[in-house]
């Protein structure tokens, strides 16, 4: 399903908008109002303030800001903090950077909460049935099961998924029907003024915000879908599953008026609504839809990591497209970081009910830095009137920092899931300043200036021919400039000489899926400076491009390539390619300070653990040299060497 394809709305694409989009949201149910009500008495009060706060806190986070106002900021129908980021970089002026880090670490945070939780909360029905049965090894099994079968790519259990959550979500719709016929007067619950007497006048009320807020955690990700679905689907997919959600919190509201304190014996409200007959079928359909939420959010986790990787945010690391539909990637370590940290959270919290307390700390930072980034769209690239862009950004902000306040109190409840953020958020600060930092010690030099002494050297026979085509991959944007450290690896010590230099730069557009390149001839069929424009969701292979691009310019006969020798002979008929890649290492000369040394340190500590260049490009070994040169980035500047004389 291509992008003009997802764009339109058909019944296929809102099928596939279902099975992809509402996985995590969707299964809200299964811990919401069972995480409102915990073991308090119930009260028309708490039930109606809970089901009311539910009911706006969806309407407000999920509908007005996400539906309606962010999926707008689609960035050539992609979306997302990075797809976000992108369009609004050039407006922030490097203010953008830690929002958008703070952004991405929390969303992968919910990677490792999500699956566990759904899982848990969908398995837990069980004990209905077998109250003793150990519910842990089962989530466990699940969960590695899940992440196992990530390398074999879900497009062919792919197809399941819109039927499955259609299923999922028509359950929810007569479940909750069936038990608002025994209780009508639950709908006077969707009334504003039961949430705000909740937060006002019942004990301790405005904490319960913390169990509110799990209702919309899955906002975030349904944005960060929205490239699978084109928004049109995604909105019209919105208004069924919003009717089947409050619907089913309408539904167990009315039975806990109904049941009264019976829910005090420890049962979900979620199960308990079903009729006895339907209970093992509900929780098999449960699981199901637990298993497609884990599933989306693993695969967006790929996706944020290919992103933060193309806009220098993440260290390289190996990418496998393990089927061939577009932008369906498999990420090893970090489908084995994700397996590890979700199996520790299930260990470490043991039940559903321990770890709805670490739940929505992470999301509310996200949803608060996408409000940071949402504010500049709005401003600079949609050119709304700031006093409205304010007020609109004040509502949003309100909100988020309560459910933020009333998440933060839990932070002694989950400390361990902290050590998993702060690595993420370090890992990309570290990276993205590194990089910063490496890239002030770039010089360019004019090239038009450098050719004539590149001819000669091309010419002379009295040096040994390097390469018949010598390739330097180029971070000079410009056409007529490029790395001064370039032209001292082609003369310094042994002389490369070559029929053919070209210099190949990778322009990293803001675009997710361009793919194109231009050709400039700077001297005659001698030096030569090729652009690929690739966009930030494309795993490069640079090598394949720049051979499919030489192979053009012979057929077309353009820079005289077709009459030139390529280096092949009668023994080997492949044309002699030679890729320079010029790696630095951190010279002894150095003498840091403290913040600088610790980001260096750490960058090349990062770098060794990360893919090597030629992977990372898509280059084959055997047309590679890599060189090393020393980076002196602090030279010691008092050095008291004394001569002793004897």
């Amino acid at each position: 399903m291509n992008k003009s394809t997802i764009q339109k709305v058909s019944a296929a694409t809102l099928l596939v908008a279902l099975g992809i989009i509402y996985g995590d949201i969707g299964t809200s149910p299964l811990y919401v109002m069972k995480s409102i009500i915990s073991d308090r008495e119930i009260t028309q009060l708490l039930v109606y303030g809970g089901i009311s706060c539910v009911f706006w806190t969806l309407t407000f986070q999920t509908t007005f800001k996400y539906i309606f106002l962010t999926l707008s900021a689609d960035n050539h129908g992609e979306g997302g903090v990075f797809s976000l980021y992108a369009l609004v970089k050039r407006f922030g002026k490097g203010k953008l950077v830690i929002p958008t880090i703070l952004g991405a670490t929390t969303l992968l945070a919910d990677g490792i909460i999500t699956p566990p939780i759904s899982v848990a909360s969908a398995v837990e029905g069980l004990e209905a049935i077998v109250p003793s049965l150990p519910t842990i090894p089962i989530v466990i099994a699940i969960l590695s099961g899940l992440f196992i079968f990530q390398r074999f790519g879900t497009q062919k259990v792919g197809y399941i998924f819109g039927p499955a959550m259609v299923i999922w979500f028509t359950m929810l719709l007569i479940l909750g029907v069936s038990q608002i016929v025994h209780h009508p007067d639950i709908l006077s619950a969707l009334n504003p003024m039961y949430g705000y007497r909740l937060l006002v006048e019942y004990p301790h009320g405005f904490w319960l915000l913390g169990a509110v807020f799990l209702c919309t955690t899955g906002a975030e990700a349904l944005y960060s879908d929205l490239g699978h679905c084109g928004k049109e689907n995604i909105r019209l997919t919105w208004i069924f599953v919003k009717i089947a959600l409050v619907t089913n919190y309408l539904g167990q509201g009315a039975w806990l008026m109904h049941q009264g304190n019976a829910f005090l014996q420890g049962k979900n409200p979620f199960y308990t609504i079903m009729p006895q007959w339907f209970l093992i079928i509900g929780v098999v359909i449960a699981t199901f839809a637990a298993i497609i939420a884990s599933q989306a959010l693993i695969s967006g986790s790929f996706t944020l990591i290919n992103e933060a990787i193309s806009l220098n945010f993440w260290p390289r690391v190996a990418l496998k497209n393990p089927t061939n539909l577009k932008g369906q990637i498999y990420i090893p370590s970090v489908n084995t970081i994700l397996w590890a940290g979700c199996i520790l959270m299930i260990l470490y919290f043991k039940n559903s009910a321990h770890m709805e307390a670490a739940y929505g700390f992470s999301i509310t930072i996200a949803m608060l830095m996408t409000t940071v980034l949402l504010s500049y769209y709005l401003i600079f690239i949609k050119k709304m009137n700031k006093g409205w862009v304010t007020i609109i950004l004040l509502v949003f902000a309100l909100i988020e920092v309560a459910f933020f306040v009333a998440n933060v109190v839990k932070i002694k409840e989950r400390w361990m899931f902290l050590f998993f953020e702060l690595f993420i958020f370090m890992v990309m600060y570290v990276w993205y300043y590194s990089r910063k930092i490496n890239n002030r010690f770039l010089k360019f030099i004019n090239l038009s200036e450098q050719t004539t002494l590149l001819n000669e050297l091309s010419q002379d026979d009295s040096i040994p021919k390097y390469s018949t085509h010598l390739i330097y991959l180029s971070k000079a944007d410009r056409t007529y400039e490029i790395e001064e450290k370039i032209i001292k690896s082609i003369f310094a010590k042994k002389p490369k000489r070559a029929d053919v230099y070209w210099f190949l730069h990778i322009n990293r557009t803001n675009e997710p899926f361009t793919l194109n390149y231009e050709v400039e001839e700077i001297l005659d069929d001698k030096v030569i400076k090729v652009i690929l424009n690739v966009g930030f969701r494309v795993q490069p292979k640079v090598e394949l491009y720049f051979k499919k691009i030489v192979q053009e310019l012979v057929e077309r006969k353009e820079l005289n390539l077709h009459i030139r020798p390529d280096g092949s002979t009668k023994y080997n008929p492949e044309p002699d390619f030679k890729f320079i890649i010029i790696e630095k290492f951190l010279s002894v000369e150095n003498d840091f300070a403290i913040k600088d040394g610790w980001l260096l340190y750490s960058y090349y500590w990062l770098k060794q653990l990360s893919l090597s260049e030629e992977k990372a490009f898509g280059l084959d070994k055997s047309d590679v040299e890599i060189e090393e040169i020393p980076m002196v980035y602090q030279p010691i500047t008092k050095l008291e060497l004394v001569r002793k004389i004897t």
